[in-house]
């Protein structure tokens, strides 16, 4: 707490010596609270610019703004502030499926799309060059196709783009768990006509755990972007992501089972499970990295037909130790902790996309309007992972399991665990090497008949060709399989601008390859699963625009899941296509500028997941209930102009990690999380030349828990002082 009273003093000593700041802004402070907290217009949702209020698909979407008073210097940390998303997991920065995983209305989802385009980062996301973050909440399967997008929703990192005068900022930020960063944000012109335009963005931190204060993970992001305007009709863009990170991944707990003598993670902790322990010792880290490399040229063919063809190359690597837990008994009914790796060696995935759009937008009659995206996409999907475990551990090497208290666990530790890796009879492996091309053409009509009432019609055409290799040492044969994807949308703006009744229809699909499918180990290749999903609601944006409110009813049917039968071939399990998830629920999300200075995030969610051969709601779904909220306020003028305060929070039910029938058919067992109420505080003042910020997270130190059929202990109270110089 003293880094607390550090910044909190430091913030009232600025105070006191500013006596005057200079009032000429590019934008009124109130005005600029309103856009960032109740705009929610896009230029992605579908692949057209569309106010929130005329789009029959729902849209969070959360703004720099937001980010930068909260002192939010990471996508995984923003997720708090989107109704209805559940983060799961943190990265664990392995090549292909590092990144953190989040719950959207009962599906398993991650950030994989940058600017509309597939660019997953398998690395904790740097937020330093994220302008806007955008999730579009259901299936987008028509617009985004199969490879990326959960039937959940889909989340679009918006990055930040330069502009025509000089300016930026550098930053410095300490904090609890001995946290450093240093940031920049360099915008210039180029050329003296503003046609070529340079903007930098880069960030380095470190970083321990609440567990292991002296971890020093670090993270190192740089992210230039170049534009280049060549007539008022063609635009040429070029980005690039880096982000360099060396670092040990989360605590994960698996194989937790009522077998303990508990069913909940509350209960265990009672039993010994010590939430502030690190089972780890030094040196087990990972590193990874990710390059994306985005090129954009836009072209304004007349003022009806604009044209946008798009180069994508997304790469991640990762290399070094994956440890893991779990938790057993022992002879006296104590707890034990046994401790594990799963690393990664030289392993790579890459995605390589071209895509064109063509968007057309026609005006005639008396108020009707058509407005038109069609385009084709190439996205080539390349697989190198290569995966490692120890097959047995080695008596003498370290001690395992060990006693879950008052343990020596500095022994496992990187020298250990990687002389015994030296050993290739310690080594077990598995590994994915195979490509898969992906072929798709879609087109989207927004028709305005009359004004205030817009229909919405969409499909797509997908065809996935796998060129065959082996998946997890398995080889596999090649295969190619089509889908169409089609969806519907109905607007009506019962006041016009103001308030409307909306409805959809959205659809998205995904090959799953070959299956065993009977006891004598045939197989053939599936039918692709499919998701469909109806949904209802209205959309306000009302008072000036000062009041944006969404509420909404889902119905998700997802068919055609691969299950398990209970026997296995070969040591392949032999399924069928049968399964079904059925996930209903609701969900309302208020963006408010209720009064002069003071605005309001927030909402609330329940999700009903069912799978429908079991009746049980599946592991993966995450909790019934969720809500978040922010409140702030701010000084939009006299002396104290520019302070601002913030209280926010997230809520989640509980939530079952654990949900399975047994093979009796009638006995349930379950492992829950329990429920938890995370609060955070911020204060901040914003002037001319200078910002300084202090926040608070968790600062009721809440033990709380999150899980993707694990359990992961998340950090307790800390602290987060920023300073900030503009130019």
């Amino acid at each position: 707490m003293n880094k607390v009273c550090i910044g909190a003093a430091l913030l009232g000593s600025i105070l006191t010596f500013a006596q005057e700041k200079d009032s000429a802004q590019t934008k009124n402070i109130e005005e600029v609270i309103i856009n960032t907290i109740s705009k929610k217009d896009s230029d992605y949702s579908n692949k057209m610019p569309l106010k929130a209020i005329e789009d029959p698909q729902v849209l969070s979407s959360v703004s720099r703004v937001v980010l930068e008073n909260q002192a939010i210097f990471t996508v995984d940390d923003a997720y708090r502030n989107v109704t209805g998303l559940q983060k799961m997991w943190n990265a664990t920065s392995r090549a292909g499926d590092g990144g953190a995983f989040v719950v959207l209305r009962g599906f398993v989802s991650s950030s994989s799309m940058r600017n509309g385009l597939v660019s997953p980062v398998t690395t904790t996301i740097d937020a330093v060059n994220i302008e806007k973050l955008e999730v579009l909440k259901g299936p987008s399967g028509t617009l985004y196709g199969s490879n990326v997008a959960s039937y959940g929703g889909l989340i679009n990192r918006v990055t930040k783009k330069p502009y025509e005068t000089f300016g930026g900022n550098v930053s410095l930020m300490a904090g609890s768990y001995n946290t450093y960063r240093a940031q920049a944000d360099l915008n210039a012109p180029l050329t003296k006509d503003n046609k070529l335009l340079l903007r930098v963005n880069t960030a380095y931190t470190n970083e321990g755990s609440f567990q292991k204060t002296d971890a020093k993970n670090s993270f190192f992001a740089f992210t230039p972007t170049l534009t280049y305007n060549a007539s008022d009709r063609l635009q040429f863009n070029v980005e690039y992501e880096m982000f360099n990170t060396r670092a040990l991944g989360e605590q994960l707990f698996f194989y937790l089972s009522p077998a303990l003598g508990v069913d909940n993670m509350r209960d265990l902790e009672a039993k010994g499970l010590n939430y502030k322990e690190s089972y780890l010792g030094d040196d087990l880290y990972t590193t990874a990295r990710v390059n994306n490399i985005f090129g954009q040229i836009n072209y304004k063919i007349n003022d009806h037909i604009k044209s946008s063809t798009n180069i994508n190359n997304s790469q991640s690597y990762s290399d070094g130790f994956g440890p893991y837990f779990s938790v057993g008994l022992n002879p006296d009914s104590s707890l034990s902790v046994s401790r594990y790796d799963q690393g990664t060696r030289d392993s790579r995935k890459s995605w390589f996309q071209i895509q064109q759009n063509f968007n057309f937008d026609y005006t005639f009659g008396n108020g009707m309007r058509n407005r038109t995206v069609a385009g084709f996409d190439y996205l080539k999907t390349k697989d190198r992972s290569r995966f490692i475990y120890l097959v047995v551990p080695t008596t003498g090497s370290f001690n395992n399991p060990v006693s879950a208290n008052g343990g020596n666990y500095t022994d496992f530790n990187g020298t250990t665990i990687g002389n015994l890796y030296e050993n290739p009879s310690n080594i077990g492996n598995y590994d994915i090497n195979a490509d898969l091309n992906t072929y798709s053409g879609y087109v989207s009509n927004v028709f305005t008949p009359v004004t205030g009432l817009n229909i919405v019609l969409g499909i797509r055409y997908e065809n996935n060709d796998f060129q065959g290799g082996d998946i997890f040492n398995d080889p596999t044969a090649p295969y190619t399989q089509s889908a169409w994807s089609p969806k519907a949308g109905l607007v009506y703006e019962i006041i016009k601008d103001k308030f409307s009744v909306f409805g959809n229809y959205q659809n998205s699909f995904k090959s799953n390859g070959y299956y065993t499918f009977n006891e004598a180990g045939e197989t053939r290749l599936s039918n692709p699963e499919r998701a469909n999903q109806f949904e209802g609601g209205f959309k306000t944006n009302i008072i000036n625009g000062k009041i944006n409110a969404t509420v909404s009813y889902y119905d998700i049917k997802a068919n055609n899941y691969l299950t398990n039968t209970g026997k296995f071939v070969n040591n392949r399990a032999v399924q069928t296509e049968t399964g079904e998830i059925h996930s209903k629920g609701a969900e309302l999300e208020v963006n408010a500028y209720l009064v002069k200075g003071f605005s309001l995030i927030g909402g609330i969610a329940y999700n009903d997941s069912k799978d429908v051969s079991t009746g049980l709601r599946p592991a993966t779904s995450g909790s019934y209930w969720l809500g978040n909220f922010n409140a702030s306020y701010q000084f939009v003028d006299g002396s104290l102009k520019g302070l601002g305060f913030g209280i926010g929070g997230n809520f989640a039910s509980d939530n079952k990690i654990l949900n399975n029938l047994e093979n009796d058919r009638v006995t349930v067992t379950t492992f829950t999380l329990p429920k938890y109420f995370v609060m955070n505080a911020n204060a901040f003042y914003d002037a001319k030349k200078f910002r300084i910020g202090v926040k608070v997270d968790n600062f009721t130190n809440e033990h709380y828990w999150i899980g993707y059929s694990t359990a992961n202990p998340q950090k307790l109270i800390n602290a987060l002082g920023t300073v900030t110089y503009k130019f």
